[in-house]
């Protein structure tokens, strides 16, 4: 029953994004406990706990560090649906801060802060992020962080990564700044 209810979430989401999520249905397969608690992972995030362009930007650049391709992709699609403007998802996939805005460009640098390992540049930036949004939101960032890596690692680590592909924002091709 468990693994009949994760193939129709899936298909649900397979539709809905135009992803493919045969990772996931392999996981749903052959251990159906196992993913539904990965699936439980997406909800953990207290999404209003900071801006939706924050979470955006945190989550991209996480999801930069591990893929440019279909990840990438419904991370925009995403973070569409929550509302991120497609000019600020644009600048955020080019590393753009100056186009990003003020909070998504605080959690993008950040993000790559973080994900870099360098703390000097990072605590300043967790000082600010607990000024602007308190605890809450940065636990919220660091969850999204956390999330946006864990999809497309398990996705390679399976066998179904896939090369780069284009990533759109509002039907039009996009630039990706990828990990550096």
């Amino acid at each position: 029953m468990l693994k009949r209810f994760l193939l129709s979430q899936i298909d649900k989401l397979e539709r809905r994004y135009g992803y493919d999520a045969s990772y996931m249905r392999l996981m749903a397969r052959v251990s159906p406990k196992s993913a539904a608690k990965f699936g439980f992972v997406a909800s953990m995030v207290d999404a209003k706990a900071a801006p939706a362009e924050a979470l955006a930007a945190a989550g991209l650049a996480a999801t930069l560090a591990e893929d440019c391709g279909p990840c990438t992709q419904i991370s925009v699609d995403i973070a569409t649906e929550a509302g991120v403007a497609p000019a600020t998802l644009r600048a955020i996939l080019a590393g753009d801060e100056a186009g990003m805005g003020e909070a998504a460009a605080l959690a993008w640098r950040f993000a790559k802060a973080s994900l870099a390992r360098e703390m000097e540049r990072c605590d300043p930036l967790r000082e600010e992020i607990v000024r602007r949004w308190g605890e809450a939101g940065l636990v919220a960032i660091g969850l999204t962080l956390t999330k946006a890596r864990m999809y497309p690692t398990l996705k390679y680590a399976l066998g179904y990564g896939k090369a780069c592909s284009r990533v759109t924002v509002a039907g039009e091709p996009a630039s990706l700044a990828l990990a550096a």
